[in-house]
């Protein structure tokens, strides 16, 4: 299972209602309420109680959390590696260099 669905599960989980949990992980609610249902169908089971006033896990929702709090805290690597920061490509119209890669179409020098 995806660690970043559970990461926003767990922090939907937590917070009194979408939005703040939304706030906290820095996506909109719109993103974390499709990652939930993309979570729910992969489980096959409602977590949430959607007719409640707050954020309330189902019976099913409750025995998910403490596995993927346990699973989220157990997987290597929590941090993404984004790859080093993009230089401006100034207007040459080709996609910007990355630190650390290769630099691609670069030819040798000839004489």
């Amino acid at each position: 299972m995806d660690t970043t669905l559970l990461r926003q599960f767990i922090a939907a989980a937590e917070e009194p209602d979408f939005a703040r949990a939304a706030s906290r992980l820095g996506v909109d609610r719109t993103v974390l309420g499709a990652s939930i249902k993309k979570l729910e169908a992969q489980v096959g089971f409602a977590l949430f109680d959607r007719d409640a006033q707050a954020t309330t896990l189902t019976d099913a929702g409750v025995a998910l959390l403490t596995d993927a709090r346990r699973a989220v805290s157990a997987a290597p690597g929590q941090t993404q590696n984004t790859g080093g920061k993009a230089k401006a490509s100034k207007g040459r119209g080709r996609a910007p260099a990355v630190k650390g890669q290769p630099r691609q179409g670069k030819k040798r020098q000839s004489r």
